[in-house]
């Protein structure tokens, strides 16, 4: 038996059209991630735009609701200690 006659078991693929399937993979990734560059400073200036034509900046407003918020839980807890202390001082 030649080298010639000896046969691979494994399937042959032409090299030419792998090789553009890969350059063409690579192109359209590229293309994929010039796109998703476009598209995200598109949406990262509109909200920057957003943000300066507010009339109260977003963390005063996050200042007041965790103010709120502080204030509420504060209230919470007092009434359910009051709750507690009733209960407890309570008829027999």
């Amino acid at each position: 038996m030649t080298d010639s006659e000896t046969t691979q078991g494994g399937p042959q693929l032409n090299a030419k059209l792998l090789v553009s399937g890969v350059l063409l993979m690579g192109i359209g990734g590229a293309i994929g991630l010039v796109g998703l560059a476009l598209g995200s400073s598109a949406v990262l200036a509109a909200g920057r735009r957003w943000v300066r034509q507010m009339d109260t900046p977003p963390s005063e407003l996050a200042k007041y609701h965790w103010n709120r918020a502080r204030v509420a839980t504060a209230a919470g807890v007092g009434a359910w200690r009051d709750g507690q202390q009733t209960q407890q001082v309570g008829p027999s």
